[in-house]
C-alpha cells in the first residue's frame, strides 16, 4: 500500500536487538497505531529512557517499564524538537532522526562528539533535506524519500576478529574486501595502527553514502596503547577482541571512557575479563575501562 506500515498483531519481538529495538521506536512513534516493542531478558535489562525521554519530548506517547523494554507505543502527532545528546549515541540520535521524519517542522541534534553516522548517509542517499555538521544534525520534514539499491558493506565489528588474528600471528598475510570504512567505526584501525600493526587500508568506494574499501594484515609485533575519549566511541563495539590484542602486545595498554561497555547486551568488561583471566589473563578492571 504505498509503503505504508500495518499495525502489529501482536508485540514486535526485537530479541537481542538493542540497536533494532531503539530505532523502531521512532519509526513506530509517527504511526497512526499502537504497537509494543519488546524481547529477550537481556533486552530488558538495556537501559530505554534515553529515547523515551527525547522521543516524549517531541510529543510521541511511549512507555517504558520502569525504563525499560517493552516499550508500549501509541499513535501521536510528533512535532520536531531541538535536542542536546547527554552522550555521543548514534542509537539515540537515529531514534530521534526516524521520529522526525513523521514530525512536522524541523528537528535539531546536538551531538558532544563523534557518533555513528550511518543513518543520516543512508537518509541523505535516500533524498532527505538532512545536513550535517561536526555538532549539529538538522533534519528539515517534506522530501520523499526514494529506494536506493546498495550492498551492504562488510561488519568492521566482524572483521576486527580477523584483523587482529592476521596481527598476533606469526606470517600472517589477509586481504578483506567490501569493509566499511566510515570513519565513525575505524577507531580499532587506528588503535590498532598506534600499537604499530602492519595495516594498509584503500577506499574503493560508495555504498548508500558510505565509504567502502579494502583492508590488508600482516604479522607484526604490537605494543601497549593508552587510549580514551572519542576514539573509544569509534571502536566501542570491538574492546572484547581489542582486549585480546592489549593481552598479546608488549607492554601495557590503558583504556578509559569505556564505561558504555557494562550496558550493552551484558557487562563486556566484566565478562571479558573473567573469561580471559580463567586462561591465565591478568586484567585490572577500572570503573569506566581496564588496564592490562
Amino acid at each position: 500500500d504505498g509503503g505504508t506500515l500495518h499495525e502489529p498483531q501482536g508485540a514486535l519481538d526485537l530479541v537481542n536487538a538493542g540497536t533494532g529495538i531503539r530505532l523502531l521506536a521512532g519509526i513506530m512513534a509517527g504511526q497512526p497505531f499502537p504497537s509494543v516493542l519488546d524481547g529477550s531478558e537481556q533486552l530488558r535489562r538495556r537501559p530505554m529512557n534515553r529515547i523515551i525521554t527525547p522521543l516524549q519530548m517531541m510529543g510521541a506517547d511511549i512507555q517504558g517499564q520502569g525504563g525499560f523494554a517493552p516499550l508500549t507505543v501509541n499513535p501521536a502527532q510528533l512535532r520536531g524538537i531541538e535536542y542536546h545528546m547527554p552522550m555521543a549515541s548514534a542509537q539515540v540520535k537515529s531514534a530521534i532522526l526516524l521520529a522526525g521524519l513523521f514530525a512536522e517542522g524541523k528537528t535539531v541534534i546536538g551531538q558532544p562528539g563523534p557518533a555513528r553516522d550511518h543513518t543520516e548517509r543512508m537518509l541523505q542517499a535516500m533524498g532527505a533535506k538532512l545536513t550535517c555538521e561536526p555538532e549539529t544534525i538538522t533534519l528539515e520534514p517534506g522530501n520523499p524519500l526514494t529506494a536506493v539499491d546498495f550492498t551492504v558493506p562488510g561488519d568492521i565489528s566482524s572483521a576486527a576478529f580477523l584483523i587482529v588474528a592476521a596481527c598476533l600471528i606469526p606470517e600472517s598475510h589477509i586481504t578483506l574486501t567490501g569493509i566499511s570504512l566510515n570513519p565513525t567505526r575505524t577507531g580499532i584501525l587506528d588503535v590498532l595502527l598506534e600499537m604499530g600493526a602492519d595495516i594498509t587500508v584503500e577506499e574503493t568506494g560508495l555504498e548508500a553514502g558510505d565509504p567502502v574499501g579494502t583492508i590488508t594484515v600482516k604479522h607484526s609485533q604490537l605494543k601497549g596503547v593508552r587510549i580514551g575519549g572519542d576514539v573509544v566511541v569509534r571502536m566501542i563495539d570491538e574492546f572484547p577482541i581489542f582486549m585480546v590484542a592489549a593481552l598479546a602486545a608488549e607492554g601495557e595498554t590503558y583504556v578509559r571512557d569505556a564505561g558504555e561497555l557494562r550496558v550493552k547486551e551484558t557487562d563486556r568488561l566484566k565478562v571479558m575479563t573473567k573469561e580471559l583471566t580463567k586462561m591465565g589473563a591478568q586484567i585490572n578492571e577500572t570503573p569506566d575501562g581496564f588496564y592490562v
